[in-house]
C-alpha cells in the first residue's frame, strides 16, 4: 500500500468526513468523539480490501474506510462511523488484547460479536443514523445465547464486553490428534455455519486466524451451544475489530488512555443528554486501573529507600551556623549531623512453586523485580518452596533468577517455613509470588506484599498488601 503524499490534507478529506459532520450536527458533544480518532482512506496494514467486507474497520486507534463506504447512504455512513468511534472510545481492541494476554485463547470473532452487540444497542435509539437491519444487538444476543429477555436499558447497565464474552464463550478443548475420542460438536441452529467453519473462526488469537482452514493437530477448541449461537448471529461483513501492533500499549500508557477516554465519554454524555450516542452505556466504560508494575515500584521504592543516619562525631550545619549567633560564653546543646546510610537494602522474594503461574506473567514479574533491585541497589534473596524450603539463593542488584523457576502446580503449600526463612535474612521488604492457598502461622516484622495472579485477586491476605498481577 503506497504511502499518502499529503498526510495532513488526508486528515480532512477522508471518506467519512460527511458522516462525522452529521454526528457533530446532531450530537455535538458525544458525536464530537469522532474528532479524537484518526481516519484513513485505506485498509489496516496487512489487510486487503475485499468485496463484501466491512465498509469500515478499526485497529483501536484509527478508522479505515473501504471503497464501498462511499456507496452507503449518509445515515448508514453515520451509523458506521458512530459504531467504529464507540469501539475506539470503549477501547475494545485493547481490551481484547488484554484478554488474549491473560487467557492465551481469546476468540476474536466472538469478542467482536459481543462488542458489536453492546455498541449497536447503545446506538439503536438514534433516528438520525441507521444500523444494518440484521445488526446484532445486546438484547437479541442475550435472548439467543442465554434465553434471557432483559430491557435494552437494563442490559446496557448490567453487561460489559468482558462479562458478556465470558458468558458466551463455552468452547471445549479439542482432543489431541490420535485420540480415540472424537470431538463433540455443539448443537447447531438453522442457518449457522458448518462445524469446520466454526472451528476455523474459533481458534482465536487475531485476525490472521480467521479464514485459514488449517488448524494445528491437537490444538484449538470446538464451539459449545452458546458460542455456536453467537457465531451464527454474526454477519459476514461485521468483523470490524482488527487489533494490531499499533494498539499495543505499555501498562502506564493503557491506564492513561483509559482515564482520558473515560473522562471524554462522561463529559460527552452529560453534554448531549437524551441525544447522546452513549445512551445508558455505563457498564462498558473503560475502567481506570493502576498497573501492578507501578504499584510494585511505589511499594518497593518506599521500603527499600536508603535513609541517612545520625553522626555524633560531627555537628549539623544548623549547629555550626547558630554558634556564631550565640553570645559569648554561651554553649548550645550539641546537634548531631547526618551521614550516608551504610545499610544495604535487602529484598526477599518468596516463590510458591506449588501454584500455577503463567510463564509470560512470571517473565514480566522477574523483569520488574530485576529493574527495581538494580535501580535501588538492593541485594536480593530468593526463597523457593512449597510445603518446605526447597532452595535459597542470593543475587546481586538486577539479577533475580526468577525466569528459570518451574511451577509444577497442584501441590500443598505451607507459608510458615518460607516466611521464617525469609525473616532470617533480615529483609526490608518481602514479596511473595503465590496463589495464596495454604496456611500462614508466622508474620514477619517487615512489610509483606502478596503478588497473586488475577484469578486469585479476590482472596483476602492474612496480613500485608495484596498485589493482583493482571
Amino acid at each position: 500500500m503506497p504511502e499518502v503524499a499529503d498526510e495532513p490534507l488526508m486528515l480532512f478529506t477522508h471518506r467519512g468526513t460527511r458522516a462525522v459532520q452529521r454526528m457533530v450536527e446532531h450530537a455535538p458533544s458525544s458525536g464530537g468523539l469522532a474528532l479524537w480518532v484518526h481516519h484513513r482512506d485505506r485498509p489496516a496494514e496487512g489487510q486487503a480490501e475485499a468485496p463484501g467486507g466491512p465498509p469500515a474497520v478499526t485497529d483501536g486507534r484509527t478508522i479505515f474506510y473501504a471503497e464501498g463506504f462511499e456507496q452507503l447512504a449518509l445515515p448508514q455512513q453515520a451509523g458506521c462511523v458512530a459504531h467504529a468511534v464507540l469501539h475506539i472510545a470503549l477501547r475494545h481492541a485493547q481490551r481484547y488484547q488484554a484478554m488474549q494476554q491473560r487467557t492465551g485463547d481469546a476468540d476474536l470473532q466472538l469478542f467482536n460479536v459481543c462488542a458489536d452487540a453492546i455498541v449497536n444497542s447503545a446506538l439503536s435509539h438514534l433516528g438520525w443514523l441507521r444500523l444494518a437491519p440484521d445488526a446484532v444487538r445486546l438484547e437479541g444476543l442475550l435472548a439467543a445465547v442465554l434465553g434471557a429477555r432483559p430491557d435494552p436499558e437494563a442490559a446496557l447497565l448490567a453487561w460489559d464486553v468482558e462479562r458478556l464474552y465470558r458468558a458466551v464463550d463455552d468452547r471445549a478443548t479439542r482432543p489431541a490428534s490420535g485420540s480415540r475420542q472424537a470431538p463433540q460438536p455443539g448443537p447447531r441452529q438453522q442457518g449457522s455455519r458448518t462445524g469446520s467453519q466454526a472451528r476455523r473462526q474459533g481458534t482465536g488469537g487475531g485476525e490472521d486466524d480467521q479464514g485459514e482452514d488449517n488448524p494445528a493437530p491437537g490444538r484449538g477448541r470446538d464451539d459449545g451451544p452458546r458460542a455456536a449461537a453467537a457465531r451464527a448471529m454474526a454477519r459476514a461483513d461485521a468483523a470490524d475489530l482488527r487489533p494490531g501492533a499499533g494498539s499495543c500499549e505499555t501498562p502506564e500508557q493503557e491506564a492513561e488512555a483509559a482515564r482520558e477516554w473515560s473522562e471524554r465519554l462522561q463529559r460527552a454524555h452529560a453534554g448531549d443528554g437524551a441525544c447522546s450516542i452513549l445512551r445508558t452505556l455505563l457498564a462498558d466504560l473503560p475502567r481506570l486501573h493502576t498497573p501492578w508494575e507501578q504499584v510494585l515500584r511505589v511499594q518497593l521504592a518506599h521500603g527499600l529507600a536508603q535513609r541517612p543516619g545520625l553522626s555524633w562525631s560531627r555537628p549539623s550545619r544548623s549547629y555550626l551556623a547558630n554558634q556564631g549567633r550565640s553570645g559569648a560564653g554561651r554553649r548550645m546543646p550539641w546537634e548531631p549531623g547526618s551521614t550516608a546510610s551504610t545499610h544495604v537494602p535487602r529484598l526477599v522474594v518468596v516463590v510458591d512453586v506449588s501454584g500455577s503461574i503463567a510463564d509470560a506473567l512470571c517473565t514480566r514479574f522477574a523483569g520488574e523485580i530485576e529493574a527495581l533491585s538494580r535501580r535501588l541497589e538492593a541485594g536480593l534473596v530468593l526463597v523457593v518452596g512449597d510445603d518446605r524450603v526447597r532452595r535459597v539463593e542470593t543475587f546481586g542488584p538486577g539479577l533475580a533468577g526468577l525466569r528459570d523457576i518451574a511451577f509444577h502446580g497442584g501441590g500443598g503449600t505451607d507459608f510458615t517455613p518460607l516466611l521464617e526463612e525469609a525473616q532470617r535474612h533480615r529483609p526490608d521488604v518481602i514479596v511473595v509470588l503465590t496463589d495464596l492457598e495454604g496456611p500462614v502461622r508466622f508474620r514477619p516484622k517487615c512489610p509483606v506484599i502478596w503478588a497473586v495472579p488475577e484469578a486469585q485477586g479476590d482472596v483476602v491476605p492474612p496480613f500485608g498488601r495484596l498485589l493482583r498481577l493482571d
